[in-house]
């Protein structure tokens, strides 16, 4: 094996600057012995440079030892503590050299110099050094430091201590007893502090035993000295039955203290100790305090998410707090206000439920009332009277979070619905709000209550035919309208909400009530306005195009012609709310209002069946009258010109189709409107329940430790005769040993063996036949990448100041250098680097090793690495967003790569698979809608990277005849160019690799891959 010198850690790091100097050996020599104390300590921080950088200045010891070590300026003594933690100490034959005894001496004078400032930088630089030889004089001097007056000296004097022990335990046997001692006298608490902390780390019996006789006077220790009892107690409470009842007692006195870091590792240890109902009380209203005290928003996310983690072992204590945690929404933030609204849904009791919307519904006033300039600061009125969102505030996404929130409690206790109902109700008229996402999301409430739970049906109905002539916004009142008329099926519901049509739209016919005030105000006829109105649209029109984005991700381009008439000029006229959306070209409430008149009729319809309504033919005939008139004056308006822009034909071919169907009265005809609707709305809200449910699932399997853990192959088993009970399990759970398997095993992917081991993420760097053979293991962390190299010496020479060299393309740091290293013949060793990664973008790591041989006169030889390619996979993962948030993400980022296919599939489905699979995409199309067979395919992608950043995906194909390969593009859309680039030419590569290997079928699997490539190992491995 080769020297220790690959497992030593890289203290120094010091890149050489744009200013630095090119000295020669010689130039070094003649300004280390200069006597200006500035043009020495130049000459020796470039010393220290090209030592780092790997040079060898052999000859140059005696001169700093000479000249520069007796100097007493500070920082020259500071200079020289880095270059002998660099310099070399050892000759070619792994012997000390003799320089270094006077270097030994020199620091035994340090360590007894009158100034303590000096006395403890040296100690603090005895903590690096590795060589016992260098070390073993210097311990009666370490030692008598400890009895120094200054706090200073000593409390490095115990650190240097507590290095040597661990390191070197035979330079000082008996420092356990020593530390005991010292403890007993000393009175400063950071020196307390570390002497501690060593007994904690090499001799926990000690500590134990010292802990023991002050375990009372553990609330009078400093806060340092509070956070290493604690620790102590953490590891040692199962090897130390006797002294547990001494140690939760302590821990809950340390619950009180006055430091934070105090409560939180004191409540974190007390759910380890003990699995009583007490202590896990005590430990979640320590955790609650500590967010409502703490001003660090990241630090009250992180003991947020440990009361998080806690609900999977003690959810019905923590339902007991519930009260106690809506506190957490007083904060600011809006992350924390989230999770502290999920944990209060999955908390809910019949218990405290009616306390809980209680305290909801006035939270939700009071952030409803201060939606005044800040919400419209935030949003800006459009062309066709509706808001466009330019910006969503912190107090918009917390009252969204809140109605979200408000819908689950509702979901679980339908009971609540009365108390709750109001409130949200009239929050639809607050001007200020509109078309925010707290209102569509009100509507959305309103819909699944009324379908999910059909007995508050009439009470909901009831309250929205109140509000509906005073909502706000258009996309609002457009839901209320929908949601009436599909659930409208009692004949009072439906008279009483075509009053509520009447008084929403105004007298009709429209357009000739709008001449007559038109002809009012401006004294002319109704036949010249008329004529003026005509005038104008037979005109050249302004053209406007107005991008619009489905869910799909897809354009729909709507095109507006608009028309500068004097009588469309209508803003300061107070108008119904439908009658102010049709005449702010916001027809798609006119198609709405259609569609739900002609579903009312067919309800009423039905009723002629029913022998317990009075309904003839008669009030058959005058209900559809109504309709059409309301019908008929809508499209009379859209066709007349006096709104200010064109109007969709889609939308007027939509309220025709309606007025046929009023005037045919079919019966198949009015069957799909009364019943298709409803069946797709209950397709719908199956699916969204699915998807709740699954991620509900997943959410608890993080919480809770997963069946893959229980049983793998390394699990212990457990008897029920030797093990505690089930509520006493807690006290048998070693946190550390928990966290350093997590940290060992990771997380296991589902697949193949290939796939999940390590021989995967192997790249060899060099030929078998170079003189060093290489090859790294790269482990990607979250946000770094570590290299474990190894070094093969395939030669018979010893191979000195062997050094790997890295170097990184791409938006990557190496933050860790490998030091040198020897190799003997014949000889391996392994090497680490360690790669900082900030964006999520591919990289390349790219090098060469240079090593010297003996008898090489001075020259080095060099191996040219094979690069390694970071992929950027390791960092997306599969994500969901709503359909709305993917609209506004698609239509915010700038950053575009179309992709077109060129593939042999001839599946649609199985080139979707196909995408998802290479680029951690998730497909946001429920499987519902891509079922059936066709020759089109259209579905929407989602991801995030774990630096939260998101990609988003298109997916078109289409086939032209059946067998035919699949055609279409992929459009790549993220806020980087990076990522955009980089995932469109992922799917490129991929579909370049496939057209040379055989078509997949269906499912995306190549049956003859596998024995195709092992046919070829087999020709290429002599006697198989």
């Amino acid at each position: 094996m080769a020297n220790g010198g690959a497992d030593v850690a890289c203290y120094t790091l010091i890149s050489p600057t744009n200013e630095s100097k090119q000295y020669t050996e010689q130039k070094l020599r003649e300004d280390l012995q200069n006597e200006n104390v500035i043009v020495k300590r130049e000459a020796l921080k470039e010393l220290i440079r090209n030592s780092v950088n790997g040079e060898k200045y052999r000859d140059l010891l005696m001169i700093v030892i000479r000249f520069v070590m007796p100097s007493n300026d500070h920082t020259t003594k500071k200079l020289l503590h880095l270059f002998w933690e660099v310099a070399p100490k050892y000759s070619p034959q792994g012997k000390l050299l003799n320089e270094m005894i006077l270097v030994c001496d020199a620091y035994r004078r340090d360590l007894q110099h009158p100034n303590e400032y000096i006395r403890g930088c040296t100690l603090r630089f005895l903590c690096k050094l590795k060589e016992p030889e260098l070390l073993e004089p210097l311990m009666p001097s370490i030692l008598q430091c400890l009895e120094h007056r200054h706090a200073y000296v000593r409390r490095n004097a115990v650190l240097a201590i507590f290095t040597i022990y661990k390191n070197f335990e035979h330079l000082i046997p008996d420092a356990p007893e020593r530390m005991l001692n010292y403890l007993e006298e000393e009175q400063d608490p950071s020196c307390k502090r570390n002497a501690f902390l060593m007994l904690l780390h090499v001799s926990q019996d000690t500590a134990v035993q010292y802990l023991s006789r002050c375990i009372d006077a553990v609330d009078t220790f400093s806060e340092t000295m509070q956070l290493v009892v604690v620790e102590l107690i953490h590891r040692v409470f199962q090897s130390h039955p006797l002294e547990k009842v001494n140690f939760i007692r302590c821990v809950f006195s340390l619950l009180n203290s006055t430091s934070s870091s105090v409560r939180y590792e004191a409540a974190t240890t007390l759910i380890t100790l003990s699995g009583a109902s007490a202590a896990i009380r005590a430990s979640a209203s320590c955790y609650i305090d500590l967010i409502l005290k703490e001003s660090d928003n990241n630090a009250k996310l992180v003991i947020l998410n440990s009361l998080i983690a806690l609900r999977a072992r003690h959810e019905k204590i923590l339902q007991e707090l519930v009260m106690d945690v809506v506190r957490i929404l007083n904060a600011s933030d809006v992350e924390l206000r989230n999770k502290a609204l999920e944990l209060i849904v999955d908390l809910a009791t019949t218990r405290t439920v009616d306390d809980l919307t209680g305290f909801l519904r006035k939270e939700l006033i009071k952030s409803s009332a201060s939606a005044s300039s800040g919400s419209a600061a935030s949003s800006t009125e459009s062309g066709n009277g509706s808001l466009v969102k330019t910006g969503v505030s912190d107090e918009d996404v917390y009252r969204h979070a809140l109605v979200r929130t408000i819908r689950a409690i509702c979901m679980k206790f339908p009971n609540c619905l009365p108390a709750i109902l109001p409130t949200l109700c009239d929050i639809l008229t607050y001007a200020e709000l509109k078309d925010s996402m707290a209102a569509i999301e009100i509507c959305r409430f309103l819909r699944d209550a009324v379908f999910r739970h059909p007995h508050h049906r009439s009470l909901i109905l009831e309250k929205v035919f109140l509000v509906l002539p005073s909502v706000a916004g258009f996309d609002v009142l457009r839901h209320l309208i929908w949601l009436c008329g599909e659930f409208c099926t009692a004949k009072s519901e439906i008279l009483e909400f075509l009053l509520v049509i009447h008084q929403c739209i105004g007298p009709l016919p429209i357009v000739q009530i709008e001449m007559s005030r038109i002809m009012t105000e401006n004294g002319s006829t109704g036949e010249e306005n008329m004529e003026d109105s005509t005038k104008q649209n037979s005109g050249v029109p302004a053209e406007a195009a107005v991008k619009k984005v489905t869910v799909d991700g897809a354009y729909a381009t709507q095109s507006a012609f608009t028309i500068r008439s004097e009588a469309a000029s209508t803003g300061d006229v107070k108008r119904p709310v439908i009658q102010a959306a049709l005449f702010a070209n916001n027809f798609t409430i006119g198609s709405v209002v259609s569609v739900c008149l002609v579903k009312l009729f067919c309800h009423f319809v039905s009723l002629l069946d029913n022998p317990d309504t009075n309904t003839s033919a008669t009030e058959k005939n005058r209900f559809s009258a109504e309709c059409m008139l309301i019908i008929s004056s809508m499209i009379h308006l859209a066709c007349s010109g006096l709104v200010a822009c064109h109007v969709n034909s889609d939308i007027i071919d939509r309220m025709w189709t309606c007025l046929v169907a009023l005037a045919d009265s079919r019966t198949h005809v009015m069957c799909a409107f009364g019943k298709i609707g409803r069946d797709f709305l209950k397709e719908l809200l199956d699916v969204q329940e699915a998807e709740t449910k699954k991620r509900i699932a997943a959410s608890d399997n993080v919480l809770s430790p997963s069946s893959a853990e229980t049983n793998s192959v390394d699990a212990s088993i457990d008897f029920e005769l030797l093990v505690p009970p089930e509520g006493d399990q807690s006290e048998q759970v070693d946190h550390f040993t928990m966290t350093l398997d997590q940290a060992i095993k990771g997380t296991a992917r589902a697949g193949d063996a290939y796939a999940t081991s390590k021989l995967k993420k192997v790249h060899q760097l060099t030929g078998l036949s170079d003189p060093v053979y290489a090859e790294a293991f790269v482990s990607v962390n979250q946000f770094d990448i570590a290299l474990d190299v190894l070094l093969v010496n395939q030669t018979k020479d010893t191979l000195q100041n062997l050094t790997l060299e890295l170097s990184t393309l791409g938006d990557h740091k190496l933050i860790e250098k490998p030091r040198p290293i020897t190799l003997a013949a014949q000889d391996f060793a392994n090497v680490c680097a360690t790669i900082k990664v900030s964006s999520t973008e591919n990289g390349i790591i790219f090098g060469n090793i240079v090593y010297d041989t003996r008898g090489s006169a001075g020259e080095s030889n060099c191996i040219v690495l094979s690069d390694i390619r970071i992929n950027i996979l390791e960092y997306i993962q599969p994500s969901t967003c709503s359909d709305a948030d993917f609209r506004s993400m698609w239509s915010d980022f700038d950053w575009e790569n179309k992709v077109t296919v060129s593939t042999q599939l001839t599946d649609l489905r199985a080139y979707l698979d196909h995408v998802t699979k290479i680029t951690n995409f998730k497909c946001l199309t429920p499987p519902e809608a891509l079922r059936g067979e066709c020759n089109y395919l259209c579905a929407t992608l989602y991801a995030r990277s774990i630096f939260g950043e998101h990609v988003l995906g298109n997916l078109c194909l289409e086939k032209s005849a059946d067998g035919a390969p699949v055609s279409g593009h992929v459009r790549i859309r993220a806020k980087t160019q990076g990522m955009a680039v980089t995932m469109g030419d992922k799917i490129s590569t991929s579909q370049k690799q496939w057209k040379d290997e055989k078509p997949l079928n269906a499912s995306g699997s190549n049956k003859n891959l596998v024995e195709d490539t092992s046919a070829e190992f087999a020709s290429l491995i002599p006697g198989i």
